[in-house]
């Protein structure tokens, strides 16, 4: 627990100073007041420097699957909310998620409901988090809640690793050729160039062209890092744009293939969100309020405001859904009859599930085309780096064989 240094007067009126451990400031006062102390002032000790392995900092998103889990079994067994707070929070090694723990039983115990002693903690618990946990408190289903946003969020984490893993390999690879037709361009072909201008004579046209490859490199690459950087913050600050940002969301789902893989992680992870909203009682207009709000592609997020908007006219969820052109015209009809049958959430589910696999499919896909592009980009460049300064040599030993 953090420590607290306080001041305070006795009911005698004399000053007094002291340390004590809390979770917040809010409880030392309390505590002090307890002991018929006026006056009080409380301050946060500065926590020195430690050496950690780790244990502390962000939460991670298995720590949150892992308390959820917990907690869902722990309610199910009729232990009361404080107590599975207290337990679980003295468990924790994660130190941010051990203090946000011990906050949130303190405002329960203070007479806070869950979900907004939750809320205070937007950084560990969002919005879907939260409204899903006061659809439960005031349903009396607390643990099935729990259980479905444990599975929802281990759902949630499979997707965006999958997604993750695709893009990271071919940067990787991408990353590592260009640092090794760099190094060659600056250290090795100079080499080379001054040994074929010792021996003389006139040089393959590859040859020349490599080398003076290597002369603009060497004379410009500091201008050529500093273009290249500053692309990369034009870019982010016109992303940071309303407009920067609606363009470039626009431009990824139009790609061939990454465009592709981005629509189907949206339509997975819209369904898989409002599904899961709309089975634990949320009002669905608040339910696509969260997800727009989470869409993570503005032409995607403006999709649901319309559907939204819609709804909220009347309408039903299916036509601003078709108009869009974000959501292909299966999960619309899917939607139309769920709609219609009164089933919603169940055929959202079955739409999620569908497009896990689909993302699966995507990603393989995607793999499995990058492979052999990127394998001919590596023997195109650095093959040819290597030929074209081998060709002058293959020369004057044919020469001199004559």
């Amino acid at each position: 627990m953090p420590k607290f240094t306080w001041e305070a007067r006795t009911k005698a009126g004399a000053q007094q100073k002291g340390v004590m451990d809390a979770a917040n400031e809010a409880m030392v006062e309390a505590q002090l007041k307890k002991f018929g102390f006026t006056s009080i002032t409380v301050k946060q000790e500065k926590a020195a420097f430690k050496f950690s392995l780790g244990g502390g900092g962000k939460v991670d998103t298995k720590d949150l699957v892992v308390f959820t889990r917990q907690f869902a079994t722990m309610i199910d067994s009729g232990l009361p909310l404080v107590q599975c707070l207290d337990i679980l929070a003295g468990q924790q090694t994660n130190q941010s998620f051990k203090t946000a723990l011990y906050n949130i039983k303190e405002s329960v115990e203070s007479g806070s409901t869950f979900a907004d002693a939750l809320a205070k903690h937007p950084k560990i618990f969002d919005q879907l988090y939260v409204n899903l946990i006061a659809a439960g408190e005031v349903g009396g289903i607390l643990d099935t809640i729990l259980n479905r946003l444990a599975a929802y969020i281990e759902k949630a984490l499979k997707l965006k690793k999958q997604v993750k893993g695709a893009m990271v390999y071919p940067a990787t690879i991408i990353s590592i050729a260009v640092v090794v037709i760099g190094v060659i361009l600056v250290f090795v072909i100079p080499t080379f160039a001054k040994m074929f201008a010792d021996f003389g004579g006139t040089l393959p046209t590859p040859t020349l062209i490599v080398i003076g490859m290597s002369n603009f490199l060497q004379k410009y690459i500091i201008v050529i890092i500093a273009i290249f950087y500053g692309i990369k913050v034009a870019i982010g600050k016109y992303y940071a744009t309303p407009v920067g940002r609606k363009s470039m969301d626009r431009l990824f789902l139009r790609m061939p293939v990454i465009g592709v893989l981005i629509r189907k992680v949206a339509v997975a992870k819209f369904t898989r969100t409002l599904g899961t909203m709309i089975s634990s009682g949320v009002p669905i207009m608040d339910g696509l309020d969260i997800v727009a709000r989470t869409a993570g592609n503005k032409i995607v997020e403006e999709a649901i405001y319309k559907v939204r908007q819609a709804i909220s006219e009347g309408k039903t969820m299916a036509e601003p859904l078709a108009e869009s052109g974000v959501f292909p015209p299966m999960v619309v009809q899917m939607i139309s009859v769920g709609e219609a049958t009164g089933a919603m959430d169940a055929m959202l589910g079955k739409i999620a599930d569908f497009y896990d696999e689909e993302v699966d499919d995507a990603v393989g896909n995607l793999t499995s085309m990058m492979e052999p592009l990127l394998m001919l980009f590596l023997g195109t460049t650095v093959g040819g780096l290597v030929v074209a300064m081998y060709l002058p040599i293959f020369k004057l030993a044919g020469a001199v064989g004559n």
